[in-house]
């Protein structure tokens, strides 16, 4: 069973941000320049918390996987379309 996740990360060096980037733009929703919605099973997410550490490093980066309620209800403030032309985004 899928789970919903708020996927954040700040990563001090650029080259280790654009490997970052391209992981996780292939496995999430891009909301903002470094947030993603993401689905993940257990063992999707596992995996994903291995291949981000082997990226990271730990002393400089920070790296923040935050589980959603089951039911998410977005609330959007602001300007700014955030969903890519295109790309139909249906929460269940």
């Amino acid at each position: 069973m899928k789970s919903n996740y708020l996927l954040c990360y700040d990563i001090r060096n650029p080259r280790r941000l654009a490997k970052v980037y391209k992981y996780i733009r292939g496995r999430g929703l891009h909301l903002q320049y470094s947030v993603f919605f993401c689905r993940f099973t257990w063992n999707e997410l596992t995996q994903v918390k291995e291949e981000l550490g082997r990226i990271i490093d730990p002393a400089q980066d920070d790296v923040r996987i935050y589980p959603l309620p089951s039911d998410p209800r977005p609330i959007i403030m602001g300007c700014g379309d955030r969903i890519p032309e295109g790309v139909d985004m249906f929460l269940e």
